[in-house]
């Protein structure tokens, strides 16, 4: 029967490491008894250097298979490893002075002796090993192998893994030449071998003092802390000396001793416009939506399908997804299959505009919670379509909203649009009365029993239908040229998941607050950004020039586009609220009854297409909507 199981045992690549750990624990006992006798050890005590030195082995190996010390490479040592080795050192001298001191008492074996060899044994291991892995290091990190230089920006842990992932291989694709740092309290450091240089506003005089041979082909953003205008401002700084900007990966995802290449990418758009992310009160989130039957309209598109995927990670009873596209209904509907399977989910194929459908399936799955993602939100679509605009955004709205108070449904969210201040184009008007609508529902329903009515308002989202992303995107592949509107024309812009966890951040505010009825939840979105200026950074982000790789073109504003967008009325004074990234503005109301009788005008006006009425209909809800003079008489 053998001493220990086989799945002790070292692999075969193991067994030359094992083998050399067994010769060292042999040699360590003699050397220890040297070193406390002289090395002219007299006849008594040199009695116990075979059957100490035996014992001593045979403990060894028991002690190092039992503990697993051969799964790490020697090429790898960190100070993991030596924590495990002198652990098992450790635990080998304790249970030798124990056997060979107290029970056995070998002759001739001074007392000090197993002390003596904890010392020398973990020198005689684990020199060799740091030893083996200096060399290799060096040797990499000395091989001239084509390897890109880069400057790394942020002295922090990610650049101390980037070091040491990138210098321990001959085949790694980087060489770090040095290391920029945010602040001056760590310029003249070295990181690994790599010296700290700088601070980021010294980045164009670090690279003209570095030798040509280590003049750095890229910049590598090493912190995740680095968004928004730093990162454009970098950018800037990157085109203006000749090379790109790249970002590596998080701590999450770079792990230590990761293959030959750190796997860095290319700076992204929502780097370029990101802020600092808001913190959240997950616990509130959860609260709005675990063990509840939630539906969500619209729940194929942008908006709509990343809520489905946020309510369902918050543990809710049942997902109900109402769309009217087949496929987009597929696709969120295979996409909860495969990622959240144990939800039970309802997908329904239904039209917010057919008012019989809409009750058919409030009263069949009895939501408690809804959200109103379902709209038509193109400007020019709308703006060709404006009786569609009123069927879908306004009549779809009404149609929903009503539907949740005949079924006692808790809470309604209503998504709206920074479209819906002083519009100039029909789908902000018809936003702006859907607003007016839930408002003057909330209102009624102020300190009484009955549905909540909590209306989110917004600007632009990266990567959402009709957004100007991925038409620069297609128009870039396709080698331009990129076409802007205008040269002024500005927008807010925030990612589709950031704008969603913000809308249940609101959405948990007002649950149960009644100090916010009849007001509008309204997501700060930063500073506006001019589209021509992201159109030059998605050109730059190419590794192309804007006006010699690829022409912008302006092309001029469209019918009811505004050159900037608006989150407040003039009359809204913004107030903060207890969620940072959230205000609350408090636009004119109206009171219900007065509200559907021009509601019901304008349904007649788009059943029958009649312009004037519809017109007629807006400015009477909407006196701040300026159309474009030459459709005023349409």
């Amino acid at each position: 029967m053998p001493l220990l199981p086989s799945s002790l045992l070292p692999s075969p690549r193991a067994m030359v490491a094992f083998a050399h750990d067994v010769f060292m624990v042999a040699v360590s006992f003699g050397v220890s008894l040297g070193l406390r006798l002289g090395f002219n050890i007299d006849p008594f005590h040199s009695q116990a250097l075979i059957p100490g030195t035996l014992l001593f082995t045979l403990i060894a190996i028991v002690v190092f298979l039992s503990l697993r010390l051969y799964r790490g490479i020697w090429r790898y040592a960190s100070m993991n490893d030596l924590v495990a080795l002198s652990k098992a050192v450790t635990i080998l001298v304790v249970v030798f002075a124990v056997i060979g001191v107290g029970l056995w008492r070998i002759e001739g074996l001074p007392r000090s002796v197993p002390l003596i060899n904890w010392f020398v044994l973990m020198a005689l291991l684990g020199g060799p090993r740091f030893a083996y892995r200096l060399m290799k290091d060096r040797n990499a990190h000395n091989l001239d192998n084509g390897a890109i230089p880069v400057l790394l920006l942020g002295a922090g842990d990610e650049a101390d893994l980037f070091i040491r992932s990138t210098t321990r291989t001959p085949s790694s694709a980087y060489r770090p030449v040095g290391i920029v740092a945010e602040s001056k309290n760590r310029v003249g450091r070295l990181l690994h071998g790599v010296a700290v240089l700088g601070t980021l506003d010294e980045i164009e005089t670090i690279i003209s003092n570095l030798a040509s041979a280590d003049r750095p082909q890229r910049l590598v953003l090493t912190k995740s802390a680095f968004k928004g205008i730093k990162v454009r401002s970098l950018l800037e700084t990157a085109e203006r000396l000749g090379m790109s900007l790249a970002r590596m990966p998080s701590l999450q995802d770079l792990k230590s001793g990761t293959g030959d290449n750190v796997p860095i990418r290319p700076i992204a758009i929502e780097d370029l416009l990101g802020r600092p992310q808001q913190p959240l009160d997950r616990a509130a989130m959860a609260a709005l939506v675990q063990n509840k039957r939630v539906l969500i309209t619209g729940a194929g598109g942008s908006i709509g399908s990343e809520l489905v995927r946020q309510v369902a990670s918050l543990d809710p009873a049942e997902v109900v997804l109402v769309e009217n596209s087949e496929f987009a209904l597929y696709q969120i509907d295979r996409e909860m299959i495969e990622h959240a399977p144990a939800i039970t989910r309802h997908a329904i194929l239904a039209d917010v505009r057919d008012r019989a459908r809409i009750d058919q399936v409030f009263a069949h799955v009895k939501p408690e919670l809804v959200f109103h993602a379902a709209a038509l939100k193109h400007v020019p679509l709308v703006e060709d379509n404006p009786f569609e605009g009123m069927q879908t955004n306004v009549q779809g709205t009404r149609n929903v909203a009503d539907a949740c108070e005949a079924a006692n449904v808790a809470q309604m969210v209503m998504i709206s649009t920074d479209k819906a201040v002083n519009p100039t184009n029909i789908m902000g008007a018809t936003k702006r009365i859907a607003e007016t609508y839930v408002q003057a529902l909330d209102l009624r329903r102020k300190n009484n029993p009955g549905t909540r009515f909590v209306t989110v308002r917004f600007g632009n989202v990266l990567g959402s239908t009709g957004s100007v992303v991925p038409l620069f995107q297609r128009q870039l592949n396709a080698g331009g040229p990129i076409t802007v509107t205008h040269p002024d024309m500005t927008r807010y812009f925030m990612t589709i998941r950031e704008a969603v966890e913000l809308v249940l951040q609101a959405s948990s505010l007002g649950a149960g607050n009644n100090d916010h009825h009849g007001k509008i939840f309204v997501l700060d979105m930063g500073e506006p950004i001019k589209i021509v200026d992201l159109a030059r950074q998605m050109i730059r982000l190419a590794d192309l020039k804007p006006g010699q790789n690829i022409d912008i073109q302006f092309t001029g504003t469209r019918p009811g586009e505004k050159l900037f967008e608006e989150i407040f009325h003039g009359s809204e004074a913004p107030v903060p609220t207890r969620a940072p990234g959230i205000l609350l503005a408090s636009p004119r109301t109206q009171q219900v009854d007065q509200v559907v009788s021009i509601l019901d005008q304008l349904k007649a006006a788009a059943g029958s297409e009649n312009f004037v009425d519809l017109m007629a209909g807006l400015k009477a809800l909407v006196p701040e909507y300026a159309p474009p003079d030459d459709q005023v008489g349409s």
